[in-house]
């Protein structure tokens, strides 16, 4: 489960800061030259470079040069921060200009934006945004996205719902992606060399009469996909499925009914 969510500060003072009203700029104390800005661009390059867990805003003052006491003068703490590098991220996420082309390639080039941003900042695709952050670069991405829905016979709900399934899934596989990573890292093996030290263990223990489905199955995917599990091959074949599913929701009568909520717990902007 993730470590970390977004929302978790005082909302107040976080929707001040992602809006940059005026209110939140009155810092106290003397002024070091500094900018929300500015200890935004360096809680997201340690972030980049050695993970939330690294994040602290002791080592960002460090980063920058100043006091801790300095930082807190522009952000209350590390829940606010992670709101504002969040936003800051999404703000700067290339948006595929998909005029006129088929919807499906709408949606997979949604998909494929928040796919790099996660490999720009693998530490976001940790973050839970069940409360997602709303300021401007998330209210930006929320609105080009839908856009990829738009005009295809889907309710306001439903427009969310495709969007929220897709998001998630994307996340779950930059999930998958990062855990497969740091196991070659912790390792010091890839895939092909772990199966060629273990297989011979497991060989002398495994009955495969008794599990013969498994073994057959496990070895042409094994075989295919050169390990237990390949996070590019993952993607390709859960986006085609997720569009297969798009295509028969947007494919049946349009559903004209679009009373009730529009949103419900973790929908909505993410």
């Amino acid at each position: 489960m993730p470590t970390e969510r977004t929302s978790a500060g005082d909302p107040a003072r976080t929707l001040q800061l992602l809006w940059r009203h005026s209110s939140a700029d009155r810092r106290r104390g003397p002024r070091r030259g500094l900018s929300v800005d500015a200890v935004i661009e360096a809680a997201t390059a340690i972030a980049d470079t050695e993970g939330l867990d690294s994040l602290t805003m002791r080592r960002v003052a460090q980063e920058l040069g100043v006091v801790p006491m300095t930082l807190y003068t522009y952000v209350p703490g590390k829940a606010e921060l992670l709101d504002l590098m969040l936003d800051a991220a999404y703000a700067r996420m290339p948006r595929t200009d998909t005029t006129g082309q088929p919807w499906h390639r709408r949606v997979s080039a949604v998909a494929e934006e928040n796919k790099a941003l996660f490999e720009r900042h693998p530490w976001a695709a940790a973050v839970s945004t069940a409360r997602p952050p709303l300021g401007p670069g998330l209210m930006a991405k929320y609105e080009h996205e839908l856009s990829a829905l738009d005009g295809l016979g889907l309710s306001d709900v439903e427009m969310d719902d495709c969007l929220t399934y897709l998001l998630t899934f994307v996340q779950a596989c930059a999930r998958a992606t990062a855990d497969a990573r740091a196991t070659r890292h912790d390792s010091a093996m890839n895939d092909q060399q772990w199966w060629a030290v273990n297989a011979p263990l497991l060989a002398r223990v495994l009955d495969e009469n008794a599990y013969p489905l498994a073994v057959r199955v496990g070895a042409a995917a094994g075989a295919a996909h050169g390990s237990a599990y390949d996070p590019d091959h993952a993607y390709a074949f859960g986006l085609q499925r997720v569009l297969d599913a798009f295509a028969a929701l947007i494919g049946r009568s349009p559903n004209t009914n679009t009373s009730g909520p529009s949103h419900r717990d973790g929908a909505g902007p993410r």
